[in-house]
């Protein structure tokens, strides 16, 4: 049974200085996406919360956009890239107000995505089943997203690859993996 903790939600800064966090060994305090970038593959012990922790009832376009903020426009241009690869079934849900609401995607009763919106982000989250992961190890990602699926946690449903979405440069890799989630 996986154990959540209820955080407070903090609104990141992404030009923040970070001096004086380096100089208490809080270096990595800061979530960032994972992009193309290798620097911006780092996984935070401190990821934005979700952003509609304890709301009871199914989040609204207008709740979940505001959420988004500026990232909004990547969460439709997801969604629309996922729907031209035919996934196309949409279901919100939320096990308990203290995780918040995420968006899982499927292609007929398999899913494949969830999204998760958090302040000015969302989470992009995968269950990779062995040979999906084994695809991803070949599938021409960098070392960074590589990692990241080797210090994944494992589950029933396969390993579990979280990956944050701030900019632009953070769809490529979850294309990729998308694509080789459907293939697998």
């Amino acid at each position: 049974m996986e154990t959540h903790l209820s955080l407070p939600r903090i609104q990141v800064e992404p030009a923040r200085d970070l001096a004086g966090d380096e100089a208490l060994g809080l270096n990595n305090r800061v979530p960032t996406g994972f992009g193309l970038d290798e620097d911006r593959y780092t996984r935070s012990k401190m990821e934005p919360a979700n952003a509609l922790i304890g709301k009871a009832a199914q989040p609204t376009e207008t709740e979940v956009a505001a959420a988004l903020g500026s990232t909004a426009e990547l969460w439709n241009q997801l969604l629309d890239w996922l729907a031209e690869q035919g996934i196309v079934e949409q279901e919100w849900s939320s096990y308990s107000q203290k995780a918040g609401w995420s968006l899982r995607l499927k292609l007929k009763k398999r899913t494949i995505v969830y999204l998760s919106p958090c302040d000015g982000c969302f989470r992009v989250s995968f269950a990779l089943g062995d040979r999906a992961v084994a695809a991803a190890r070949q599938g021409g990602l960098s070392k960074s997203v590589l990692q990241l699926l080797d210090d994944a946690p494992r589950y029933a449903e396969g390993t579990g690859v979280r990956l944050m979405v701030k900019a632009p440069r953070d769809m490529a890799a979850i294309r990729k993996l998308a694509l080789i989630k459907l293939a697998n």
